[in-house]
């Protein structure tokens, strides 16, 4: 794939596994909305605690969340983007048309917020780059995603809310662990798309 350019194989070799787990996530996430878990009107939702229920898709968003940060630090935003695109492309023909756009103008939406917030950060600590830029955009997403998808938010909202906070400390966890590891390059690629207004 032309469009991840990375430096060394190593590089390439994360960027490619993040690039096929982002899409997968995107995909993965939109078939459980529409397949896993109790019907609500608009989707399918499992527990996050407390009493409350998410679209179940949610127990993706980690990898998700993880995948993109990892894709963005090996080969720049634009790789990121063109997962959406497949993501919500694929989506389309496994759950439905409603889920597909509202969870890839989402990821869209997401992928600007990140650029915006994770990068600079990232620079200075990748796994807070991760966290702040999560916690930023919980909120936003959530309510983006379950008005685009029409799913009611005084069933959803709350337990999205919780499902994602899980995530968002789950992920962030693994990238710090993955950063540790050595297996990510120092410094975040920037190069790529430039955050637009959507």
């Amino acid at each position: 794939m032309k469009f991840l350019k990375t430096t060394d194989k190593k590089s390439s070799l994360v960027a490619l596994v993040a690039f096929v787990l982002y899409v997968g996530s995107i995909v993965g996430a939109n078939y459980m909305i529409g397949h896993i878990g109790k019907a609500i009107p608009g989707a399918h939702v499992l527990p996050v605690g407390f009493g409350l229920y998410a679209p179940s898709g949610v127990y993706l968003a980690s990898l998700a969340l993880v995948s993109r940060d990892l894709l963005q630090r090996s080969a720049g935003t634009l790789p990121g983007v063109v997962a959406i695109l497949l993501g919500a492309f694929i989506s389309y023909f496994i759950s439905t048309p409603k889920l597909a756009f509202a969870s890839g103008f989402t990821f869209l939406v997401s992928e600007t917020v990140d650029f915006a917030i994770f990068t600079p950060l990232a620079k200075r600590n990748f796994a807070a780059g991760v966290l702040v830029a999560g916690l930023f955009g919980e909120f936003v997403d959530s309510v983006l995603f379950l008005t685009l998808a029409q799913i009611p938010l005084s069933i959803a909202l709350k337990g999205q809310l919780v499902g994602k906070l899980w995530v968002i400390l789950l992920g962030s966890l693994i990238s710090f662990l993955l950063r540790k590891s050595s297996l990510l390059s120092p410094q975040p690629k920037t190069q790529g798309i430039r955050p637009t207004s959507l």
